[in-house]
């Protein structure tokens, strides 16, 4: 997270004012959980990555085993782990942003958050039998007219 550049770092003295260098210090928590997001798919895939090289890696059961290869591989894995940590960093900046962003917030009930099926689906349910039994009854009551129009004829 970076921070908006000094008054004298070849900008004008009044580049930012007070609320463009707090606006701009600011980040949406939304787009934060989404570098947050995009971090960890980031740490599955260089893990997987390491994964891959470790398995292709021969061990030294008394072959000759060529030391070019053995340092380009060794390379590799050593700027995979590198990134990876680089990575976990981040993971933790972005982390710790998000829970300073939030808190403020009040924290809500789990139980809130848990829509339950007896409680909304008996309320549909009630609305719902009664709409059916109103349109049941009404059709009946046509059913009858039309019945009683024929038995006139």
């Amino acid at each position: 997270m970076s921070t908006p550049p000094l008054a004298g770092a070849g900008m004008p003295p009044g580049a930012f004012s007070g609320t463009q260098a707090q606006a701009a210090r600011e980040v949406n928590t939304a787009s934060l959980c989404r570098i947050g997001q995009e971090t960890v798919q980031d740490i599955v895939f260089r893990t997987m990555e390491i994964f891959q090289l470790l398995r292709n890696m021969q061990l030294p059961n008394g072959v000759t085993y060529h030391a070019g290869t053995y340092q380009d591989r060794l390379g590799k894995l050593q700027e995979h782990l590198r990134q990876l940590s680089i990575l976990f960093r981040k993971l933790r900046l972005v982390y710790d942003k998000c829970n300073e962003n939030c808190a403020g917030l009040d924290p809500v009930p789990i139980e809130q958050l848990i829509p339950y099926v007896e409680e909304d689906g008996s309320k549909h349910d009630d609305r719902g039998a009664a709409s059916q039994l109103r349109f049941a009854s009404e059709e009946r009551r046509e059913i009858m007219e039309v019945n009683k129009v024929t038995k006139l004829k």
